[in-house]
């Protein structure tokens, strides 16, 4: 069974009845969640009903060495995420005999967060769940909990390869949500060839934030990046402590009314709601029509004075501002972790930037408001992580704050898009070999695979297996496929879907270990000349060096962000489908990717303007994957080369290409960085312009599948964000792309637009 509701809709109790009534029979229960976060905030919800016979634990990452066998023989309710079920679980399951012989239960929570490659991931690992459970005797019901999704059941199906009832009707109660969706204003700075800079959607959040911890509003502002949510906290608190500074000179009890009592908002009725959803943010900071005028901290941020009004709410946690702002997200420890969690709930905390590892249900009762820091992928997400406010049934605030890109844009200006529509399909491929191949060797590893079990693992798993046998992966016996190599089968499989060993970010004065992250995110994040963010602190990369998987930084305090450049090169492997479109045709099929990081911008933080590019020398990776394309055939763009205004069919078809990758999450579950994509008036492979947008996985994802099936609609879309751009020529909020290798060059916006028209006339 799925159910797909909406959030604070009481998911948790539907499902911990039945867990708690199986314990109560003598059975176990095994709960998965994505993120640690949840794990632990469920884990304090099941303690508080101090029912002796449920002796829940967590088992992940965080759980001492010492702790973990007591879980393994003594506890009947665990909660685990993915990643522990996949490395530890399911290779060691003869540890776990007792658990899995009275196994009645599996709760898989949040599952509308398992998509694209990870989905298809852990749909392979819940195989190999079911598989290890009856060999101990044991059938579980599966019981998933998601947000609204569109066709739960088929997305319960593709999950778990079970047959799926599916609940959605939602008759909770809840307060009103105020929504605003924001666009950062244009700046006088200029970037890449000329084009206008907006303000970045970090700092516009780092100012509201600042704006409402001043006002007591208990606030979380989400952002896309560990880098962006340390770069909110860091600058809201500078912020706050120049305003502390002000209100030292002429103190203010904050928390208090000034004396006189509240100051009555009066003034214009336009904007007048959005000034009471943020909670009484003060009246200057609110221009006639409901914009945002000169808030505390842009007068600070202005070298201006600020006109600080204490507001009307009482003081939950005392302490200086600035101490009340903190970051939030993966990579931290377990117990700093768990201390931020608790001062959030407790108050102690009004203002937090994190990363979605506090989108999925963690129960934070009484926040005020929510900053969503750029689109956050798809409308599940946006309305999941809209809903952590007003979770006690008072009213809330959520604003969505446009980055400068083209899906942001489009949604800005086309409202229509988000509210009132259903949310997103939930998108995973669990047959794809590159996935497949690495389970099958691990499930051979648990238990030798039989003739029996291949259809548990899909239609495409005899031939994935012929192939696993012709390497020398498995062994083909009478009785089935036998793993035979020393090596642990689990570490063939990244399940978080990104390759390659770990580098190591290590301080190179002290030896500190800060963190790591993926090869493959490496050449983007940690390259030479990288700024990189650990816990407030800011670094430089000095070296980074693949072979030993270790990048050295030095800490320092630049005033810019880097962005990384890469150039791809793409060849047609095959063309799986194909129609007419237009006066053109669209393919689904297999492509080669080669892709190369060649040089970094470096952006001032605070206002996007680009300081300078520099160039790096980083080696190629190749990936195999899937891709959508669209071809027109020269006849067809004689219109855009007549003399009198000629269109540059490079820059169109460039621009286009760019564009339609930020569109295409609209319409896949999918982020702007899990596709790629490359443009060329004449392909070699087709001997045509054409315009190519991949999945940047091996072996695909499913998000240009999705892109082939929606093609019309996405591409229309794409067609309409161009043209609503209010900028001249181009700019990021429209056809630049951040990651673009050729320097946004060249670009024509005007005959991007002509372009599309062409392909889409019927």
């Amino acid at each position: 069974m799925i159910i797909a509701t909406g959030t604070a809709s009481g998911k948790s109790l539907a499902y911990l009845v039945p867990a708690v009534t199986e314990i109560f029979s003598g059975g176990t229960v095994l709960y998965l969640t994505p993120t640690k976060a949840l794990a632990a905030d469920q884990l304090r919800a099941l303690r508080s009903l101090r029912l002796t016979q449920v002796r829940a634990a967590t088992y992940d990452g965080d759980t001492p060495p010492e702790e973990r066998r007591w879980v393994r023989q003594n506890a009947n309710y665990v909660l685990t995420n993915p990643d522990m079920l996949h490395r530890s679980i399911l290779p060691r399951h003869s540890s776990w005999s007792s658990f899995w012989r009275r196994l009645q239960l599996v709760v898989v929570d949040e599952c509308h967060g398992y998509r694209g490659v990870f989905g298809s991931h852990v749909a392979q690992i819940l195989r190999r769940l079911r598989r290890v459970a009856a060999r101990y005797g044991s059938s579980p019901v599966f019981l998933l909990a998601s947000a609204t999704a569109s066709d739960p059941a088929a997305a319960g199906v593709r999950l778990t390869g079970l047959e799926m009832a599916e609940v959605t009707t939602d008759a909770s109660p809840r307060g009103s949500t105020t929504f605003a969706l924001w666009e950062p204003p244009l700046t006088d700075l200029r970037g890449e060839s000329g084009a206008p800079v907006r303000r970045t959607a970090t700092a516009e959040a780092a100012d509201l934030l600042a704006d409402l911890v001043i006002e007591d509003v208990r606030t979380l502002a989400f952002v896309r990046s560990r880098r962006a949510a340390e770069a909110v906290a860091l600058t809201a608190r500078r912020t706050l402590e120049e305003v502390e500074a002000l209100l030292d000179e002429e103190p203010v009890p904050y928390g208090e009314y000034a004396e006189g009592g509240p100051e009555e908002v009066s003034g214009p009725d336009d904007g007048g709601a959005l000034r009471d959803a943020f909670g009484g943010v003060p009246d200057e900071a609110f221009d006639g029509n409901g914009g945002r005028g000169r808030s505390p901290a842009k007068a600070t941020e202005a070298g201006e004075p600020a006109e600080i009004d204490a507001g009307g709410r009482t003081d939950r946690g005392g302490g200086r501002l600035s101490d009340r702002v903190a970051a939030y997200r993966a990579g931290y420890l377990s117990d700093d972790r768990r201390v931020l969690e608790k001062a959030l709930r407790s108050g102690e905390l009004t203002g937090l930037a994190t990363t979605n590892a506090l989108e999925l249900g963690v129960d934070v009762s009484g926040l005020d408001a929510v900053l969503i820091a750029g689109w956050p992928g798809t409308r599940a997400s946006l309305w999941q992580q809209a809903g952590r406010a007003g979770r006690a049934g008072q009213d809330a605030l959520a604003v969505l704050i446009a980055r400068d890109d083209p899906l942001d844009t489009y949604i800005v200006h086309h409202p229509e898009a988000v509210f009132g529509r259903p949310v997103e399909a939930i998108v995973l491929d669990p047959d794809n070999p590159y996935v497949l191949a690495p389970h099958l060797c691990a499930a051979a590893a648990e238990i030798p695979l039989t003739e029996g079990d291949v259809e548990i693992f899909g239609p495409a798993a005899r031939g994935v297996l012929d192939d696993l046998v012709s390497r020398g992966l498995l062994r083909r016996r009478p009785t089935g496929w036998f793993w035979t190599s020393r090596d642990r089968a689990a570490d063939l499989a990244d399940i978080r879907g990104s390759g390659g060993a770990p580098v190591q970010v290590v301080e190179a004065s002290t030896g500190r270990l800060l963190g790591t992250v993926d090869e493959p995110s490496a050449h983007t994040m940690v390259h030479h000349g990288a700024v990189y963010l650990h816990q407030s602190e800011t670094f430089v990369v000095d070296v980074l060096d693949l072979d030993a998987g270790v990048a050295l930084v030095t800490a320092a305090e630049p005033d810019y962000a880097t962005f990384a450049r890469d150039v791809t090169d793409i060849r047609v492997m095959e063309s799986l489908r194909s129609r007419p479109f237009g006066p053109g045709t669209i393919h689904f099929g297999s492509v080669e990717v080669t892709r190369q990081v060649v040089s970094y911008l470096k952006r001032r933080a605070q206002t996007g303007e680009v300081l300078g590019e520099e160039p790096l020398d980083l080696p190629p990776r190749t990936l195999c994957t899937r891709a959508v394309w669209w071809t027109l055939p020269t006849p067809a763009l004689a219109e855009l080369i007549e003399p009198g205004h000629p269109a540059d069919l490079g820059g169109a078809a460039h621009a286009a290409e760019h564009a339609s990758i930020g569109l295409l999450p609209l319409f896949a579950t999918c982020d702007r960085w899990d596709i790629g994509g490359v443009s060329t008036e004449l392909h070699p492979d087709t001997g045509l312009l054409t315009v190519f947008v991949y999945d940047g996985h091996d072996g695909g994802a499913g998000f240009a599948e999705r892109g082939y099936a929606r093609a019309s609609d996405w591409l229309t879309a794409t067609r309409e964000a161009i043209a609503s751009c209010e900028c001249e020529r181009g700019c990021p909020s429209c056809i630049q792309s951040p990651k673009c290798g050729n320097g946004n060059e060249p670009l024509d916006k005007a005959g991007a637009i002509r372009l599309l028209d062409i392909l889409l006339r019927t």
